[in-house]
């Protein structure tokens, strides 16, 4: 990665794929103003270590999606990420090692070069401004001391990234906006996290049980299990479930079931494939109106508006 290859003042777009007999390595990125977001899914057949290099200073901000990582070399601050973990990190040489014990990883980035962090990063939070003056005088440094959990509202800001159908010209200025939201959330996340001590997920087995509970509960949007059935699959008490599930993402389940419903909602309206009625029934409502009147609620445009709408 180059300095050239940030400094472009439109957006560039591409998907990559590298096979080999270590796995598969997916990723989707796109660069653009100085900053780089890149999402990635890799499947390895046992654990390795990958080496990368670069020639410009960068602040990344990681969200380990699935699986953990550590990452150091160079001047870098070395640092281990775990299953739903996000930090940021900066610099001034973009070269070292990635370990990864694990055979399934799933991670979002987004890089800043240094002009563009500094740019926007300038009217942040005190936490935010300390990290900025360290980037301004070249001190490697990491944002947060420990690694802040990857609640609703991030995992919601990383998804609308994934998912967006918008066109190149506007897709460019809703690329920013976003990373300047995640900036702002990894921020309140780490201010939460300077006041606030674990209460109900005091281990790694149970926060780890919690994620496996999200995970599975998504995977049967459909059909999802009740708590008690769900807590039974996952290996944890009912309670501590759902005590841990709001400590850890900032919402019941429920509220995160239902966030999830009107994201695919949105997105399947948006291509157009369905009818509102078979989306409806398809995400487990009882009636197009029930749907209706809570998607109109949620978005503020009905669903038949919304179909409409993404054809013009």
């Amino acid at each position: 990665m180059s300095e050239n290859d940030f400094n472009v003042n439109r957006l560039n777009g591409e998907w990559l794929q590298l096979d080999h007999q270590q796995g598969t390595m997916k990723m989707r990125q796109w660069m653009f103003d100085g900053v780089r977001m890149a999402y990635s899914d890799c499947t390895f057949q046992k654990p390795l270590t990958l080496n990368w290099q670069g020639d410009l200073e960068i602040v990344t901000m990681y969200f380990s999606l699935k699986g953990s990582v550590s990452i150091g070399g160079g001047d870098a601050v070395p640092f281990e990420l775990g299953n739903n973990q996000q930090n940021m990190f900066y610099g001034t040489e973009a070269a070292g090692f990635m370990k990864v014990d694990e055979l399934r990883l799933k991670s979002f980035m987004i890089q800043f070069n240094k002009d563009a962090f500094l740019r926007i990063a300038s009217g942040g939070t005190d936490a935010l401004k300390y990290f900025a003056d360290c980037v301004s005088s070249g001190k490697t440094t990491a944002f947060s001391n420990t690694n802040l959990s990857v609640d609703l509202f991030t995992q919601n800001a990383i998804d609308a990234v994934m998912n967006c159908k918008f066109s190149d010209s506007l897709k460019r200025i809703f690329f920013l906006s976003k990373a300047m939201e995640l900036m702002v959330l990894q921020a309140e996340a780490h201010t939460r996290s300077l006041s606030d001590r674990p209460t109900f997920v005091r281990t790694d087995y149970d926060k780890d049980r919690i994620i496996f509970a999200r995970d599975y509960m998504l995977q049967h949007i459909e059909m999802p299990p009740t708590i008690p059935e769900l807590s039974k699959i996952a290996g944890i008490n009912a309670f501590k479930l759902k005590k841990g599930y709001k400590e850890i993402f900032g919402s019941t389940i429920f509220g995160h079931l239902a966030e999830a419903r009107f994201d695919l909602a949105k997105l399947a309206l948006q291509e157009g494939s369905k009818t509102v009625a078979q989306i409806a029934f398809e995400l487990g409502y009882s009636s197009i109106q029930h749907f209706s009147t809570a998607f109109k609620k949620r978005y503020n445009v009905s669903p038949s508006q919304m179909k409409k709408n993404s054809r013009l």
